[in-house]
Formats: structure tokens, sequence, C-alpha cells
């Protein structure tokens, strides 16, 4: 026993209930006040011990006082009932007349139990500190129930899930209490109630739990792509699953037992609820072009069903799929053929498309698709409707990817013409449309608005004074309605909007709150030793353009006829590392685009980030050369130490996020094409000499520099405008600063 002294007290004071508890944490050597059988000194002796322990979980072993928490009164109630209450029971257990030694000794080391119990039970986490009291009262209502011979579940169902499993070990020895198999049971129960995620994995180690049927529904219909892996299964759970009497879990269930399940999910829903079937999509599986005139009909269903406040299940599953098939039919090959002339030739795979499949097309493949491309598919578009009105279009789309259509049109300047095709009216309906509302909209379509808007001002300063207008009105209708996402989003875009006139000379980083935008510190590219380290990565393509453009790369560095070299190259099997003679130290390092069956360029990357740890070497520059498709493969190994990140390819929503994802103040060049030599040569050399120089890297005159170097080569002009420079990129700096904001 840690004896306690006064007992306890309770005051009011003020209107608020102040427990005060004093205990006296040194052991009494046995001398307790009262008499202890010697045969049960051991067991009390075993309390008291894992009382003194709980009493140093705060780091002094003679505290007086539990301390768990910042809050001393929660701390005071912790220690009453861990030490006053339990000194109380360990005493009523000692002077019980009912009982007999051995029952005696069986609730004294329960008492001991329980309190492990806890002590565990934070340490998983399962436990707050706060339910001390809620526990030893369970104890004590088990107890009398055990003493009884009746079960503890109702003790187990009655209390939460951490207190349940710290006290059902305390009635197991010498003989466990009949509720512990069923108590058992609630505890698995109350745990799946908790960690819902965890459900199938409870279920496939104890399938014959009599309610695995409710949880299969209940996991299902959380995760369905998790049901899907599990229902294929040839063991016990996976029978659970496919006898389900669940439309849904049943659906997936079928599908996932049969060779074409991946091809069946897009339309779960539909098939749900009966609106198509499997052997009408077993019609078109196999035919690529069939099938994707389904998944658009699909999309379309889909969406006019969100407008109706209907979402359908696994809708991503359907867009995953839809944007999968787009590219992977017809995007790859028409950007493939961007030098064949003729159109008829290059475009040929789209004839059987309708207008409304080419503007999935596009809004889909926003990531992948070249300048060119985009323009063949958008002519498409509106030569083949019968009646070529951009409200058309939208209204048989129902709306459905909207922005992203807008903020592409503008990016392509193509804005004016599609709002050419309505009359003024329905135009301004639209673009009223594409800013009103994106308080209820995700930050994909707010990141859409803003980057559109450099492209807009540019091309049409008239329709830009107009979005401002607007942003501007739903900036205080927001206010007024204290809707804090409203705010946040209307006034950055308010203010990234104004920056675009660079009269306003408005500071996006003071303004915003985020890190400089224009320029980056030279001090913050180099490591403790002084060298900027850089990363490259490339690609191994069967179309040879991984190797042209690591060939074209490798010529940055090469001496020219008659100059002393400033660049030091060495090799080995896996990647090439570019060392420089003069200046400052930068060291460049870059894969090889190796090509073979078992991925060799992948094992090149994976070696070269081994031999970057290893050697302590930190990227801060990274640069992406290849296909847009690549790009996800360089960011899932980008290092967290990049700060400026070239992509060479399309820096769309996603992209940008998760680069931003890996360093929130990454700043990011990407462009509206695959990395051209013609453009990319230049940026980098200009990043290099500044870097050799020492001296901090200034998007503006860069930028400014570098234009006028195009200013004469037409063609290398409309290349390099399809670049964006960090300070351009309206949508990576609106997510720096949205997330901030909402952080806040």
């Amino acid at each position: 026993m840690i004896k306690s002294i006064p007992s306890f007290l309770a005051y009011t004071l003020a209107g608020a209930a102040v427990v005060l508890v004093c205990v006296q944490a040194s052991a009494q050597n046995n001398a307790y006040p009262y008499k202890v059988a010697q045969d049960r000194m051991l067991w009390h002796d075993n309390v008291d011990r894992e009382q003194k322990r709980l009493l140093g979980l705060g780091g002094n072993k003679s505290d007086s006082l539990i301390r768990l928490v910042k809050d001393e009164n929660v701390n005071l109630q912790i220690t009453d009932a861990l030490i006053r209450q339990v000194d109380e029971l360990q005493e009523g257990i000692e002077f019980d007349s009912t009982l007999n030694t051995n029952n005696k000794k069986r609730y004294l080391r329960g008492l001991e139990f329980l309190l492990r119990g806890y002590e565990g039970g934070l340490d998983r986490h399962s436990i707050q500190p706060s339910m001390a009291p809620a526990l030893v009262e369970a104890y004590k209502d088990a107890m009398e129930l055990d003493k009884k011979g009746l079960s503890i579940e109702p003790v187990i169902e009655g209390n939460s899930y951490g207190v349940g499993m710290a006290l059902v070990d305390c009635f197991l020895l010498p003989y466990e209490n009949v509720g512990i198999k069923p108590s058992r049971l609630v505890l698995i129960r109350k745990y799946c109630e908790l960690h819902q995620g965890s459900i199938m994995d409870v279920l496939r180690q104890n399938p014959d739990l009599p309610f695995a049927d409710s949880l299969i529904i209940v996991a299902g219909h959380r995760d369905i792509r998790q049901l899907y892996d599990f229902a294929a299964a040839s063991n016990g759970l996976g029978w659970r699953i496919r006898n389900s009497k669940d439309s849904v879990v049943h659906m997936v269930a079928l599908m996932a037992t049969s060779k074409s399940g991946q091809l069946y999910f897009p339309f779960l829903d539909n098939l749900v609820k009966g609106r198509t079937s499997l052997e009408e999509i077993d019609k078109v599986k196999g035919d690529d072009m069939n099938y994707y005139h389904l998944l658009v009909r699909t999309r379309q269903d889909y969406a006019l069903r969100v407008l109706e406040k209907d979402t359908p299940l696994e809708m991503n599953a359907l867009t995953d799929m839809l944007e999968k098939k787009g590219k992977e039919i017809f995007v790859r090959e028409i950007n493939a053929l961007h030098t064949v002339e003729n159109p008829a030739v290059r475009f040929k795979v789209l004839d059987p498309l309708s207008p409304v499949e080419l503007y999935y097309l596009i809004v889909l493949s926003e990531d992948e698709i070249y300048t060119s491309s985009y323009l063949g598919v958008y002519d498409r578009i509106f030569q083949r409707m019968a009646a070529p009105f951009g409200d058309s279009l939208l209204l048989q789309v129902h709306g459905d990817y909207f922005r992203k259509f807008i903020k592409m049109a503008a990016a392509y300047n193509k804005l004016d013409h599609f709002l050419g095709t309505m009359d003024r009216q329905n135009a301004g309906t639209v673009m009223r449309s594409f800013i009103i509302h994106l308080e209820n909209a995700n930050e994909e379509e707010a990141v859409d608005v803003a980057d559109s808007y450099s492209s807009i001002f540019e091309k049409n300063p008239t329709l830009a004074r107009f979005i401002l207008d607007e942003v501007k009105a739903n900036y205080e209708k927001n206010k007024l309605a204290a809707n804090k996402k409203g705010i946040i989003i209307y006034k950055l875009l308010q203010t990234l909007f104004e920056s675009a006139d660079t009269t306003t000379k408005t500071d996006l980083s003071a303004s915003l709150g985020i890190p400089p935008v224009y320029k980056v510190d030279y001090h913050s590219l180099a490591d403790d030793s002084g060298r900027v380290v850089q990363q490259v990565f490339f690609y191994g393509d069967k179309d040879k353009d991984g190797q042209n453009s690591y060939a074209d790369f490798m010529a940055l560095f090469h001496a020219r006829p008659g100059t002393k070299p400033e660049w030091k190259v060495t090799e080995n099997p896996q990647w090439t590392t570019i060392t420089s003679i003069r200046g400052r130290p930068v060291l460049i390092f870059a894969n090889k685009p190796l090509l073979g069956d078992d991925d060799p360029d992948d094992k090149a990357q994976k070696a070269l980030g081994t031999y970057l740890v290893d050697h302590h070497l930190k990227p801060t520059i990274v640069i992406h050369r290849g296909h847009s498709y690549h790009v996800k493969y360089t960011i899932g190994q980008m290092a967290p130490t990049a700060r400026i990140v070239v992509l060479g390819s399309c820096g769309g929503y996603n992209n940008l996020s998760e680069v931003l994802k890996i360093n929130e103040d990454a700043h990011i060049i990407s462009s509206k094409q695959v990395g051209t030599k013609t453009v990319n040569e230049p940026i980098l050399q200009a990043i290099n000499n500044t870097l050799l120089a020492g001296k901090d890297i200034e998007w503006l005159p860069m930028w400014k520099e570098l234009s006028a170097r195009f200013q004469n080569d037409l063609p290398a002009k409309e290349k390099f405008d399809d670049y964006i420079p960090p300070y351009k990129n309206l949508g990576a700096i609106f997510i720096k600063a949205y997330r901030k904001a909402m952080a806040e």
C-alpha cells in the first residue's frame, strides 16, 4: 500500500470543482496501517511496486503525483484513482470475510495487472491518461460480479475499448471469469469500430466471428479497393465475402473473382444499381475504342448524378480508367506523331471520337498532352459539333471539369475562341461560374483558376478585369458569411491576380507570407561544404527520347574548341558525375538512360540515390528529363532538400502538389510540353553560370535575358513561351499560400 493522507478532499470554489489529493509516495516497508496476512504480503507488495512505477512516470521517482498531462487537476484525479482508490481496494480485499485466501490473492493479482494494463495501454495509445478513474471503477464492478460467479461481460460492454482491454486480463488467473470469451468478442468489435481500416486484417485472422458479416459490410463500403483485394483470397474471409448478401459486397466479390475485374471496377455503381450488367461490359471490354465510349457515357451519367447530390460508388476508379485509356490509346499516339505534318495521319486515331469524348481526352491528359496535340484535339471538338456552341458542350458534360477546360483553353490561347462560340451573355455566365463557389470546390479547381490568370491577363485584359472584379465580389460575399475557406481562397486569388500587373509592384512573398518567389538565395542551395548538388533523372525509352535527351544534356559540359574546359566528367556503368573546374563548386549527378527488360534505369536511379545518401550529398536542384509519364517516378525519388525543380514537362496540379509536399518552398519550372533541347540548354546554362559565380538565382532578369535570346527565332520563342518560371507559376504559389493559410 502507498499510504495516502488525507484520503480525499473535494471543494467547490467559484463554481468549479477543485480536487485535491495528497499522497505520500514512500513505501511503508510492509508497515501497513492494518494487519496483512504473511502469505498475502507478496501480492500487496506487487501492487505497491506498480503504484511506485506510475508515480515515477514523470521522471521523478519520489514524486507524490502521477504526472501524465499538463492539466494538474487531471493529474490529481488520476493519482486519486490509482493510489488512494487502489489502496482502499487492497484494504477491502484483505478484510473481505466472504473471500478465501486464494480469491484474495486473485483479486490482489488483478489489481497488479490493472496497473500494468493501464501503463501498457498508455504506451499503446489505447488508453488515455484521464481514463484512470473509469478503469478503477470498472474493476470494482467486475470484481463484484466475479465474486458472485457472474460474467464480467456487461462491464466490458459498458466501457471503452482501452478500459476493457486492461480489465479483461485481470480476471484470467488462476481461473477465468465465465465472461472472458464473450468479452474478448466484445473487445474485437470495439477495436473494429475504432479502427475500421484494420477490420479486414482482424477478420483474416478471425473469419468465424459471429458478427463477421456485418463487419465485412462496414469495411467493404468504407474501402471498396481493400474489399476487392480480400474477396479473391482462398481463405475463410474470402469465402465470407463471396457469400455476403450485401449488394455492393456481392458485386465486388464477383468482379474480384473474374479475370476482367479491373475493367469492371469503373462501372461498380451502375452494376450495383442494375443500370448496367457484367454482360454489357463483356461486349466491349476487349475493344479499346468501344470500351472508351462506355467509359465516357458512364462519366456523363455520373456527372449528372453528382449535380443531383448522388455520389456514385468508386467514381475515382472511373476517372482513373478514363484518364489511363485516354492517354494510352490516343494522347501518346498523337504526341509521338508530333513531327508528322499531315494532320489526317497524325490525328487519325481520333476519328471515331465524339466532341464529348474529345473533351474528356483534353481535361484528363493535362500533364501529358503536347501543345500541338491539344490544339488538334480542341479544333476537332468544334468541327464535329452540329451546333458548335461552347455552352452546349459544357451542358453535355454537366459542367464536369469545366474549370480545367477553361484553364487549359487560356493556357493554349483558345479561350477567346471558346467564349466566342456562344453569345455574350452566356459567355459571361460561364466565366462567372468559373469564379464563383470555389469555397465549395476542391483545391485543384481553385489552382486551375489561379493558373489561368496569367494567360488571360496577357491575351485579354478586359476579361482579366472582369475576373478580378468577380474575385473581389466573392471575397466580400465570403467575408459576410464568415466562411474561412472562401475568405482565404478569394483573398489569395485577388493578391495573385493583382500581382500580374507589374505596375502594382506587389510583393507576393510579403503579401502571402510565403518564402520569396522571385529569387533563390545562393547560400540556400549550397551545402555546409559550399557545394551545390544537382540530380538529373533520365529514362531509357524505346523511342530513344531519353537517350537523345541525355546526349543533348551531356553536350552542355563539353569544352568548345579553343576554350579551356569548365567541367570534369566521370562515369560509371550507372551514372555520370559532372564537377565544376572553375568558379564555385557545383556537382551534377545524372543517371544513365538505360533500357532493358529488368528496368535498368530504375536500378541506376536507386543506386545513385543510395550513393548520394551514403556520401551526405543533398541535391538542392532536381531536373526531370523525359516523357511526362515518367514525372511521377522522378517526384517519388526527389530529395526533400530540392529548392529548384525543373520538371521539363507539364506542371499539372498533381505534379505541382506532389513536389510541394516534398518541399513546400520549392521553386518549380515547368512546361506545357515535354522538355526540348532548344530551351532546356539555355535555361540550365543560365542557372549553372549563376551558380558558378556564387550569385543568387533571380528569375525576373534571367527570364528577361532568355526571352531576348529567343526573340529572333520564332519557333524557339514559341517553345520558350511554353516554359513557366517560378514567379509566374501561380498554381504553385497558390498551393503554397493556401496550405499555409488553412493550417493557421
